[in-house]
């Protein structure tokens, strides 16, 4: 599976398109920063606000370039057919890699 992604921060600004191959590893990374230097981490982009998932890279690689080229009012739209208050996504799921107990 992939994924296709939309990150933010608390005040919607900007929005931020991604695809990864592991949503929870992603994700995990976005929070904690481990970028430090990153788009995502210089704009504190932290909560999971929109995701769709597709069986192959190339459809993910697509989508993610038509999501980037999209209006931020369009994609605002896109994130309220699914997640009307713009909740973090990630708290209701099971972002919290790593998985503890390996090592």
């Amino acid at each position: 599976m992939y994924y296709i992604y939309i990150i933010s921060n608390r005040s919607l600004s900007p929005l931020y398109v991604g695809v990864t191959s592991n949503l929870e590893k992603r994700i995990w990374e976005h929070k904690n920063k481990i970028h430090v230097e990153s788009y995502s981490a210089i704009y504190n982009l932290n909560k999971l606000l929109y995701w769709e998932q597709t069986e192959n890279i190339t459809s993910a690689i697509a989508r993610e370039k038509q999501l980037k080229n999209w209006h931020k009012e369009w994609k605002l739209n896109l994130i309220k057919t699914k997640n009307p208050h713009f909740a973090d996504l990630s708290i209701f799921t099971a972002y919290a890699y790593p998985e503890s107990g390996t090592g």
